[in-house]
C-alpha cells in the first residue's frame, strides 16, 4: 500500500508550513512538497495609508528581519520623493552609513540566531538525536560557555540596532530622503570598547570567528554527509557593486549559473521586466523565475549561499580569508550543497561584525547632514527598494496617488525567491532518507526539516499570514490516505 507522510509543523523556522511526502507501494518517493499554509494581507492592508507610513507598517510583517523591511521601504520612498539611485541624487553619506550600520547589525544578530540556536544543535548532536537534546537547551547543557558567548553576540547586535533605530524591534530611523538621527562618539565608543554586560567589537569578532571554526570542525568530521545532503542546483542571485562583489544595501542584481557565468544583470527597478511568478494550489507562496529561462531553469537561490556564490571577494580581511577557503572548496564553481549554507552564514556573521567595526570608527556617523529635501517637482509617486536581507534579496515596490496615499504595494521576499530550490531540497532529502525504507523514523523525518532550516525561511514574510500557522509533515499513499503524520 502506498504512503503519505506529513510533517506539521516544520519547526525552528519563522512562520508555519508543512511538508508532505508521497510514497508508492515500495516506499519510493513519488513526490514531496513544502506547503506554506498561512496567508497574510500586508500588501492590501497598506493601501490607502500615507506613503510615508510604509516603512513603519511593513516592518511589522516580521519580528526577525524588520530592519530589512524598514530599509527596503525607505529606499522605495526615496525613489518616490525624487531622492535615490533612480534619480541620481542619493542620500547623504551620513544617512547611508547610519542605514548600513543598522542593516549590518541585523545581519549579525539574525544570522547568529539561526546559526547557533536553530542549526548548531543538530551539528553537534546529529539530526537523528533525541528531540529533547537537539535544541538550545541541549546546547546549554553540553557547552554553556559557547551559549554565553552567543547570547552576548546577539545582545551586542540588538544593542546596535537599538542605538540606530531607537528600539530593539520595530524602531524608526529612515525617513524619505535620509534618516532622523546620527550617532554620537560616545554611542560608538560603547560598542567599540564594550562595557559591563556588553562585549567590545573585537570580542564580537572573536565570537564570530569561533562560529566559522565550529563549521570547519563539524565539516571535517562529517564531510560525506554534509557534502551529499541535498546537493541541488539553482541559479544564484545577489545585489552587487560595480566590481561584482556583494553589496547588502545598494547595487544591481546579478544572477550567475553553476559555472559562475553571469546569466543576467540588471537595475532592480526593472525587476518586472525580468521575473514572473508561478502558483500552485497546494501553497500560498509563489514561485518566482526568470522569464527568459522559464520556471525550472530560471529559479534562483538567494541568501548566504547565493551571495557567496555570486561575489568575487568580501571587503574585510577575516571574512575574505574565509571566503577564499569557501571558494577553493568547489574549485571556483558555484556551491549547491545545501548544508554549506551554514558555512556561508557563519562567514557573513564575521563579515557583518567587521563591517560594523569599520563604520563605528567612521566620523561621518557624527555629521549633521541627515536629510536631503527634494525639489517641489521631484515627486514621482512610485518607488522600488531592494536590500540583501539576512535570508536573501528583498524587494518592496510601492505606488501612491497625488495625495500621497498608497495605491499599490508588492513585496518579493527572499524565502519566496528560494521556494523552488527549497522544494527541490525537500524532494532530494526525502528520496535519500525516506525512499525505500521499511520504517520511517523520527530522525528521518527531521532530516527534511534540517534541509528547510538551512534556508532559515521566513514564511510569515513570504506569504503576506492570517491565523495560526503550524508545521506539518505528512506521508500519503497513492490513494491520498495519510499513513504517517507529525504535527508541531
Amino acid at each position: 500500500m502506498s504512503t503519505k507522510l506529513v510533517i506539521d509543523p516544520v519547526t525552528r523556522i519563522e512562520g508555519h508550513g508543512k511538508v508532505t511526502v508521497h510514497l508508492d507501494d515500495n516506499n519510493n518517493v513519488v513526490d514531496a512538497h513544502l506547503h506554506v499554509v498561512e496567508f497574510r494581507g500586508f500588501e492590501k492592508l497598506v493601501q490607502g495609508h500615507p506613503f510615508w507610513e510604509a516603512p513603519m507598517l511593513m516592518q511589522r510583517i516580521c519580528g526577525i528581519c524588520f530592519v530589512s523591511h524598514h530599509l527596503c521601504g525607505a529606499k522605495a520612498l526615496d525613489d518616490m520623493v525624487g531622492v535615490g539611485l533612480k534619480s541620481g541624487i542619493d542620500v547623504t553619506p551620513t544617512a547611508e552609513k547610519i542605514r548600513r550600520l543598522g542593516h549590518y547589525a541585523q545581519m549579525l544578530q539574525s544570522h547568529a540566531t539561526a546559526y547557533f540556536y536553530l542549526i548548531v544543535p543538530e551539528m553537534l548532536f546529529g539530526m537523528d538525536a533525541a528531540p529533547e537534546q537537539r535544541n538550545v537547551l541541549g546546547l546549554i547543557e553540553a557547552n554553556p560557555e559557547l551559549v554565553k558567548r552567543v547570547v552576548m553576540l546577539r545582545k551586542w547586535g540588538q544593542e546596535v540596532i537599538k542605538a540606530v533605530f531607537g528600539r530593539r524591534m520595530h524602531g524608526i530611523s529612515s525617513v524619505p530622503g535620509g534618516v532622523n538621527k546620527n550617532l554620537s562618539v560616545a554611542e560608538c565608543q560603547r560598542f567599540l570598547k564594550g562595557e559591563e554586560g556588553l562585549p567590545s567589537v573585537d570580542e564580537v569578532i572573536e565570537y564570530a570567528q569561533e562560529g566559522v571554526q565550529l563549521f570547519y570542525d563539524f565539516h571535517e568530521q562529517n564531510r560525506v554527509q554534509v557534502d551529499s545532503f541535498a546537493n541541488v542546483s539553482a541559479l544564484s542571485m545577489s545585489l552587487v557593486d560595480a566590481d561584482g562583489n556583494v553589496d547588502y544595501y545598494h547595487g544591481k542584481l546579478r544572477i550567475i549559473d553553476d559555472d559562475k557565468n553571469v546569466v543576467q544583470e540588471f537595475d532592480y527597478h526593472d525587476y518586472l521586466d525580468h521575473f514572473s511568478e508561478a502558483v500552485e494550489e497546494w501553497s500560498y507562496m509563489k514561485f518566482p523565475f526568470l522569464k527568459a529561462l522559464g520556471r525550472e531553469r530560471g529559479s534562483v537561490r538567494v541568501g548566504p549561499l547565493g551571495r557567496l556564490n555570486v561575489t568575487n571577494s568580501l571587503s574585510t580581511p577575516l571574512a575574505q580569508e574565509a571566503l577564499e577557503r569557501f571558494h577553493a572548496y568547489t574549485n571556483g564553481k558555484a556551491n549547491n550543497m545545501t548544508l554549506h549554507t551554514n558555512w556561508a552564514r557563519a562567514i557573513e556573521i564575521l563579515h557583518a561584525a567587521e563591517l560594523i567595526k569599520e563604520l563605528l570608527n567612521d566620523p561621518d556617523l557624527q555629521k549633521e547632514q541627515l536629510l536631503l529635501t527634494p525639489a517641489d517637482n521631484a515627486w514621482t509617486g512610485e518607488g522600488v527598494g531592494v536590500v540583501e536581507a539576512p535570508r536573501g534579496t528583498l524587494l518592496h515596490h510601492y505606488r501612491a496617488d497625488q495625495e500621497g496615499d498608497i495605491t499599490f504595494a508588492n513585496l518579493v521576499v527572499a524565502t519566496t525567491q528560494n521556494n523552488q530550490v527549497m522544494n527541490r531540497t525537500v524532494r532530494s532529502v526525502a528520496e535519500d532518507y525516506l525512499g525505500g525504507q521499511g520504517e520511517v523514523t523520527e530522525g528521518m523525518m527531521n532530516a527534511i526539516e534540517v534541509g528547510i532550516r538551512a534556508y532559515d525561511p521566513c514564511l510569515s514574510c513570504a506569504t503576506h499570514a492570517l491565523g495560526q500557522m503550524p508545521l506539518i509533515v505528512s506521508v500519503h499513499d497513492t490513494e491520498g490516505h495519510v499513513i504517517n503524520e507529525r504535527v508541531r
